[in-house]
């Protein structure tokens, strides 16, 4: 069964270091282990703001909706405000609320021109302003946190895996989500599910891809992420039995 739900938030002007993640977007596809092997997935987003009346990133998510990740897969989508404080909030509410087994979230990157995955986040560094005029005072996600955190996903795999299916979408790997929201995001959320998160940074639309190629780019690298983290549970839980 998939079941949608579209639940958005007003969001205004906004500033950002060195210009570099024009906005963002949170796509968050969150799985649930069932008897059944049911699961569960959520997208979050903001909408657009500074000089991008168009969010990329939230358009190759709407295009995920459409196309579903898979009958197993319960696809839930949020839109956000950009703002450092509301990060804080409602990622660990998420969290609480789902108990998920992975949490994808999807940005926009001016300067890309690959779909890019973001193999860790950092903890420090925070300068730029959000929404409200507003930056962490300790310039940190978690204070006391450790510098940087991995995802438990093997991105590399994915890569690779996504690159055989034959799409026309480039996909690369990176290790620099870009110290504003997309990091400060992607950090606060491995920090919360001890590396059971996943960032993808997508470019602009038409440039190069439509919001069609995204969509099925998002939905290839998503499925991929949940079957790698899959496997390596077996694989942990098999080496445990004996």
């Amino acid at each position: 069964m998939l079941t949608k739900i579209l639940e958005k938030t007003l969001s205004g002007e906004g500033t950002f270091e060195a210009g570099l993640w024009k906005h963002l977007l949170w796509a968050e596809a969150i799985r649930n282990r069932k008897s059944n092997h049911d699961s569960n997935s959520v997208t979050w987003g903001f909408g657009p703001f500074g000089e991008h009346a168009v969010n990329a990133s939230w358009i190759a998510v709407q295009e995920l909706e459409k196309l579903g990740l898979g009958d197993d897969v319960d696809l839930h989508v949020y839109e956000v405000p950009v703002e450092y404080q509301t990060v804080q909030r409602l990622i660990p509410a998420l969290w609480k609320k789902h108990s998920p087994q992975l949490v994808v979230h999807v940005g926009v990157s001016g300067m890309a021109t690959t779909v890019t995955l973001e193999k860790c986040g950092h903890n420090v560094g925070y300068k730029g302003l959000d929404n409200c005029r507003f930056c962490p005072g300790s310039q940190c996600c978690v204070e006391g946190g450790p510098e940087c955190i991995d995802s438990i996903i093997d991105m590399d795999a994915v890569s690779s895996r996504v690159s055989a299916l034959g799409l026309d979408v480039t996909v690369t790997i990176s290790k620099d989500a870009g110290r504003y929201l997309c990091d400060f995001t992607y950090y606060t959320s491995l920090y919360q599910s001890h590396g059971r998160s996943a960032f993808v940074h997508v470019p602009p639309l038409g440039k190069p891809y439509s919001a069609e190629q995204l969509g099925r780019a998002l939905q290839a690298i998503i499925e991929e992420m949940l079957d790698v983290l899959e496997h390596s549970e077996d694989k942990i839980n098999c080496q445990h039995e004996h």
